[in-house]
């Protein structure tokens, strides 16, 4: 990259996601958040730019969807892309266009891409042995190949990578493949595909991205290296399927572009399709992905890397007359309460639910993703930090402030903005901790620094916090300070006192408009500013004394316990769901003789009390009647299962009556309580369905 180069514009794309199931928190997270921030930040500067965003709406993950449902691909994309667009409309991410990968604009671009790389030689044509399925009479995609992973041996597989042990794998390496569309085991069979040869522009790409962008993200340019310091293959860029667009060679029957050299191609065809829509607004396409006055970013998960750095740079150097990524701020992953986000698994926090459950509250996640982004390690989302967030910081720090000032303007001065007078020392380290606040956030934004813009933003409302809590305008006002002269304490210094805290909260509804668009425009509306302007950020005297202000309000809610419980809830029900759909009941022991069995005597007994052991966690103590006429004690480790053990009082349980005694915590046990592990790996005892009498005989 040109050291400090300057463009006239920047073109931002944002990872289009499959049209396969909705928007969660860790594609916010990881992509469509931090992409808003930065768009919204450069036209806040008055900056030429474009959000390109869109729905993958091709590609082994939809047909899986539809097979699955018993639906065609174009309904599921349909229900998808809209399901979508819709809740990032609702989250405030704010796309110039969002369109979609089976447009006709895109299907004629894609292919004319393709057709003019056939054409001038730039793909190479090769045969390989892939797995078949003479059955569904189909070549079969990695995604359609299960089978025993050769690394874990998890017999749950995909032919492209293992999800219990993360190797990325390919279908040639599984353990007894099979097919997930018949379920026989496929056969390898030759077929045709052109192939885009990446080891051709091996060096051209070690030269620009190695020593071109030493700036980019620690993570992305590592990756790039390792990929780049091994020796870079051919790779597909066709695939055997019957969804998707049809690849325009001759001889290429049943064959579709991959999805991967078709998806970031919706980018520029979305691009086109805006244009053409509105050319006196935006030009043509050419200007925002041939003109080198514009800067290309692009924002994407850390699984996304490799597409967008080395293979979709490949493709438009090899078509020729594209800018390249001048920057490519990929985020690593965010985990969901200590666990792997999973869409197969339901393991997720759904935008589209979280709209509804949480009302009115999308700043409040557009923070805290913010603030737990995962910019450089993978990072955690957990649902009590949540409403910690929101409770001590937005609702104690920034929202306490502005209503404290906005309120005791009201009281005090009718709602009018006060005479600032002649500044003390307190005043002026207010004023002077935040005015370079501008060049800070401005220096973190342009270095994709987006938690760390954020936590600045925040720290103008710290500065507000503390300065009107040392400065208790409310006692001036009563009490007049003693040290200043005679007419310049009381209601003259509370009118300065609120004054700069009016001043205050105007910055903060402008350093807060690309990370909380929602609360800002409230706060705007609540301070009657007409506009948002970025250059006015940090002055101390944005509203004028006399301003009339607007009915002040509370920028945000605290959260109580029992709806953050609602969503651990939910969460708690999706992880016993998962258990029990996978459950495999453990693999029976060896065969023992039947003798082996007769030697134990197992019975039935009434449990007439159960407690817990005193200072032992583990251990309930059972009193049984056993059916002799004496009680019998039983010591069991199962008091982690039972948080109530006097529920267990009544109920007839199934207990070894010949074991030998033994001391468990001073106390002798004399048997032992049978008892069954569920596949949440929860456990119960085991009952008898009737009322059977204490000291029957199991057999």
């Amino acid at each position: 990259m040109e050291e400090n180069r300057k463009f006239k514009r920047t073109t931002v794309t944002s990872a289009l996601p499959y049209a396969n199931g909705g928007v969660h928190i860790g594609h916010l997270a990881g992509v469509y958040v931090p992409a808003d921030i930065y768009v919204r930040y450069l036209r806040l500067k008055g900056e030429e730019v474009m959000f390109i965003g869109g729905s993958d709406e091709h590609g082994v993950p939809v047909t899986m969807r539809a097979r699955k449902e018993g639906i065609t691909p174009q309904d599921v994309v349909d229900r998808y892309h809209k399901m979508i667009k819709d809740s990032f409309e609702q989250f405030g991410i704010s796309f110039d266009v969002y369109s979609r990968t089976t447009s006709k604009t895109h299907h004629k671009f894609a292919s004319d891409f393709f057709r003019k790389l056939y054409e001038e030689g730039k793909l190479v044509e090769e045969t390989t042995m892939q797995y078949y399925d003479e059955e569904a009479k189909q070549f079969l995609a990695d995604r359609y190949i299960t089978g025993e992973c050769p690394h874990c041996h998890n017999e749950g597989a995909y032919g492209d990578q293992c999800e219990k042990c993360g190797r990325d794998l390919s279908p040639t390496e599984l353990i007894n493949p099979k097919s997930t569309i018949s379920g026989s085991q496929p056969v390898l069979k030759e077929t045709k595909n052109w192939y885009l040869p990446l080891n051709e522009y091996q060096e051209w790409l070690k030269q620009w991205i190695l020593e071109g962008h030493k700036e980019w993200r620690p993570n992305v340019y590592g990756q790039c290296k390792s990929w780049l310091d091994m020796d870079l293959q051919p790779r597909a860029m066709t695939r055997d399927l019957d969804w998707g667009i049809p690849v325009p060679v001759e001889g290429a029957e049943g064959k579709v572009l991959y999805v991967w050299f078709d998806a970031p191609i919706g980018y520029i065809s979305n691009t086109k399709e805006l244009c053409e829509s509105n050319p006196e607004r935006w030009g043509t396409w050419q200007k925002w992905w041939q003109d080198d006055e514009t800067r290309l970013v692009h924002f994407i998960g850390k699984d996304n890397i490799v597409f967008h750095c080395l293979i979709f740079p490949v493709m438009m150097k090899a078509h020729g007359g594209y800018i390249m990524p001048d920057n490519v701020p990929a985020n690593e992953f965010l985990n969901l309460e200590n666990d792997k986000i999973s869409t197969s698994r339901n393991w997720a926090v759904w935008l589209h639910e979280y709209l509804e459950d949480m009302p009115g509250k999308q700043d409040v996640l557009r923070y805290v993703l913010t603030a737990n982004a995962p910019e450089t390690k993978d990072n955690n989302f957990m649902w009590k930090d949540f409403q910690e967030r929101n409770n001590s910081e937005l609702v104690a720090i920034y929202g306490n402030f502005v209503n404290r000032a906005l309120q005791l303007t009201k009281k005090y001065f009718n709602s009018i903005v006060p005479e600032c007078g002649e500044l003390l020392d307190i005043d002026k380290q207010a004023i002077e901790e935040f005015k370079d606040v501008k060049q800070k956030v401005e220096q973190l934004l342009d270095q994709f620094k987006f938690r760390d813009a954020q936590k600045e933003a925040m720290n103008l409302a710290r500065i507000g916090n503390k300065y009107i809590t040392d400065c208790e305008p409310w006692k001036e006002w009563k009490n007049p300070s003693p040290t200043l002269p005679e007419g310049e304490g009381g209601p003259k210094r509370v009118a300065t006192i609120l004054n700069i805290c009016l001043q205050l909260s105007a910055n903060l509804s402008i350093a807060f408009e690309p990370f909380l668009p929602f609360s800002s425009k409230k706060l705007r509306d609540m301070l009657c500013m007409k506009e948002c302007n970025w250059e006015e950020l940090g002055n101390t005297n944005i509203l004028p004394a006399g301003h009339q202000l607007g009915e002040p309000s509370l920028l945000f809610e605290k959260l109580e316990d029992d709806v953050i419980q609602k969503q651990i809830d939910k969460l708690e029900a999706t992880k016993k769901a998962n258990a029990a759909a996978n459950y495999k009941a453990a693999p029976v022991k060896e065969n023992v003789p039947f003798e082996t069995f007769e030697k134990l005597d197992i019975r039935v007994g009434l449990i007439k009390d159960c407690q817990k052991v005193k200072k032992s966690k583990k251990l309930l103590q059972f009193t049984l009647d056993d059916g002799s006429g004496q009680d019998r004690t039983i010591c069991s480790g199962i008091a982690a299962f039972y948080e109530n053990p006097e529920e267990l009082i009544g109920k007839r349980v199934l207990f070894v009556a010949n074991f030998e005694p033994r001391k468990m915590m001073g106390i002798e046990s004399q048997g032992m309580i049978l008892s069954a592990v569920d596949s949440d790996e929860s456990l119960s005892v085991v009952t008898t369905t009737k009322d059977v009498k204490p000291g029957s005989q199991v057999g």
